[in-house]
């Protein structure tokens, strides 16, 4: 077995922690505003079999109803249907899950603030749920680790910025960091929103210029997003967002683990959380490995096209 490359948590702070915070943002009228802070040394999953290392830090807060993992639901389709695809060979991805499950509980440290160029913000937030609960931080680690064993399979080298969804962080300083240290060729934050109920569809956030500090990652990162977003609509059907952004794709400069981003990146909000019907979606596993087989689809796509 390939071993495992883990930078361990290190958090035992408790609390509580309330609202409709989400990712490295906060829901407000459906629009998410940049948090941020420090750096937690989480894992950068390296493993071949595209399964979570038992590293991190357990605590608290269990992330809601947690889903199967990609094993329990079969094989993905790269391995069903491409076993010699090796088109992503030699390619670093970054895949980030957005939040962590014990965020909640431990607020003195998520709500840290750091630097992120522009601004100081919290270290990491909650994230959203669906109404019967299942939270954002579970859908982000499921899918995540879905598309990390899709993409092994078309021959990428790939990274996770945590390890589990029982831990705590990384703040998006560190989450950012992860992928500039390891040089990723692209690298992807995975999200859901949590906007007013009758919002719907998805979209892809790509950085807004920040001069001196991102410039020769904005033109790569808006080829990325359109990859992504053209096969994510393509693989799911999901519709486009109804609510934010221009045919999916909204620009901002208030989200850290953009600004300090030095390797091509994007965020996608695969849908709103607060709608039943997408809520159903995302509580189906299925419907979750085709979230991880269309974003690969787009990582293909722009290496390939």
């Amino acid at each position: 077995m390939i071993p495992f490359d883990v930078f361990p948590s290190v958090c035992r702070l408790a609390g509580s922690v309330t609202g409709r915070s989400r990712g490295e943002h906060t829901v407000i009228y459906g629009r998410k505003f940049a948090t941020g802070l420090t750096a937690l040394a989480l894992g950068a999953l390296t493993a071949c079999n595209g399964a979570p290392s038992p590293g991190g830090s357990p605590v608290g807060g269990g992330g809601g109803a947690r889903p199967p993992t990609a094993a329990a639901d079969g094989p993905s389709r790269a391995s069903r249907n491409l076993p010699n695809d090796r088109s992503l060979r030699g390619k670093v991805i970054v895949v980030d899950p957005g939040h962590n499950g014990g965020n909640g509980g431990n607020p003195s440290y998520i709500n840290r603030q750091v630097d992120v160029i522009n601004g100081r913000k919290a270290c990491d937030t909650t994230g959203t749920a669906t109404a019967s609960g299942y939270s954002e931080a579970a859908f982000n680690w499921d899918v995540s680790t879905r598309l990390v064993k899709e993409l092994r399979a078309r021959g990428a080298r790939v990274l996770l910025t945590r390890t589990n969804n029982t831990g705590v962080g990384p703040c998006i300083t560190e989450r950012a960091a992860i992928g500039n240290r390891a040089k990723a060729d692209a690298a992807v934050s995975v999200h859901a929103d949590g906007a007013r109920p009758s919002a719907r569809g998805f979209h892809i956030i790509q950085p807004g210029r920040l001069r001196g500090h991102n410039d020769k990652i904005i033109a790569p990162s808006a080829r990325l997003g359109r990859a992504l977003r053209d096969a994510y609509r393509a693989g799911t059907g999901v519709p486009y967002s109804n609510y934010l952004g221009a045919n999916a794709i909204d620009t901002r400069t208030d989200l850290g683990g953009l600004n300090l981003s030095t390797v091509p990146k994007v965020f996608i909000e695969c849908g709103n959380m607060k709608n039943p019907g997408e809520a159903a979606k995302f509580t189906d596993p299925k419907f979750r490995q085709r979230v991880a087989d269309s974003l690969a689809d787009g990582f293909t796509a722009y290496f390939n096209g």
